[in-house]
């Protein structure tokens, strides 16, 4: 492979429908799905490739899958056991390169361009990970290799599951020319149906498209993102918790959803990934942000300052619940949601009026639900509400 900056990108194959099988034996071959009950607002958080086969996708609402596949086996989340497994792996990582920046429990980008002196080429280490989190953990990871996030996320995705895609610097168009235009990020399927009316299905009718037509049809804003992306340009560098700025976690659905509650569902389960992405890295954030796109590819973000820095999931909830959730109006159908923090400090500063607790109160809470869920991995505490 020739020289330059070089990224993996690392997403484990139905990772906690995996987990479930790699468990539980009797599980394993069959459509299963990881989420709440169908008789509330229960919603699939994971679902198996078998169960895929029938139309079944995460975010689903539980009861739509279970009209698709009647002899689906609904399993209970249990995140915590999910998060213990997600730090196995992240240990994998490390051993190759600091930097790493997860997106979820389940995906992470890996910068290897200076370690391949010590450990091989890029393929060479994706290659070792690969084998290393099968062969440790019992699971499966495809991988992606290629010069920036843009295209190894791409390639991850390209032959799942245990894939394993490499995007030379030279053959970046010979990969990207023939995939179908949804395989861009940020294409949805009102996306796909603008560009389909000025020709545009494949990712070779973008890169040749004319941007004033494009502009036209997209804005300016989504026709550059577009176009640059269809080129396979992505400047962005891996950042690792540490040394970020801002932390967040958003989730593209298989279908559109329409039930708010739903949403605040998925909402609450981001908030408590990104509140203990804080307190791992001992890390506070200023500012709280919402993001959601809806299905014309309109995309809404709302952002709050918070009164003192924090790392309290109850707080970064109570701000996207109360603050942000309600300044949008969800009237037509939502394709991704996500949450966000920002402004991160290394320590707190808080002033407490005379008889208010709730900031001790909730950090013991934190600590305590950390603590449990790091040593015993047990499906023991939980919000209900994200189930």
């Amino acid at each position: 492979m020739t020289l330059g900056r070089m990224i993996l990108h690392i997403d484990m194959d139905a990772f906690y429908a995996s987990v479930e099988q790699r468990d539980n034996p009797s599980l394993r071959g069959k459509p299963i799905v990881v989420g709440g009950s169908a008789t509330g607002r229960g919603v699939v958080a994971a679902a198996s490739y078998e169960a895929r086969r029938f139309g079944v996708y995460s975010a689903m609402p539980m009861k739509t899958a279970l009209q698709r596949c009647g002899r689906l086996v609904v399993v209970p989340v249990r995140m915590e056991v999910y998060a213990a497994i997600s730090r196995q792996i992240r240990e994998i990582f490390n051993r190759y390169t600091p930097l790493v920046e997860p997106l979820s429990l389940d995906e992470a980008f890996l910068d290897v361009t200076g370690c391949q002196a010590l450990f091989g080429s890029a393929i060479e280490i994706g290659q070792q990970i690969q084998h290393a989190i099968l062969a440790e953990l019992g699971l499966n990871a495809s991988v992606g290799v290629a010069p920036n996030k843009f295209l190894a996320k791409v390639a991850s995705g390209h032959r799942k599951p245990r894939g394993f895609t490499v995007v030379e610097a030279d053959k970046v168009h010979d990969f990207l020319d023939p995939l179908p235009i949804d395989k861009i990020w940020g294409v949805g399927k009102r996306a796909e149906e603008r560009l389909g009316k000025i020709g545009i299905y494949r990712v070779a009718d973008l890169r040749k498209a004319d941007l004033d037509q494009l502009t036209r049809s997209m804005g300016s804003g989504s026709a550059n993102h577009l176009y640059a992306l269809a080129w396979g340009r992505d400047n962005r560098a891996v950042v690792p918790d540490r040394e970020a700025k801002s932390i967040s976690h958003e989730t593209t659905f298989h279908a559109d959803v329409t039930d708010s509650e739903v949403l605040q569902a998925i909402l609450l389960r981001l908030t408590e990934q990104v509140g203990r992405r804080l307190r791992r890295h001992d890390r506070y954030c200023n500012t709280v942000s919402l993001k959601l796109r809806f299905s014309d590819f309109q995309t809404l973000a709302r952002s709050a300052a918070l009164a003192s820095p924090s790392n309290s999931t109850n707080e970064l909830w109570e701000t996207v619940r109360d603050k942000l959730f309600t300044r949008i109006r969800v009237d037509q159908p939502v394709r991704l949601v996500g949450m966000g923090v920002s402004s991160l400090v290394s320590s707190r500063t808080r002033q407490l009026d005379l008889f208010d607790d709730n900031g001790s109160r909730d950090a013991q809470v934190d600590q305590a639900t950390d603590s449990i869920l790091d040593r015993f991995g047990k499906n023991a505490i939980r919000r209900g509400t994200t189930l």
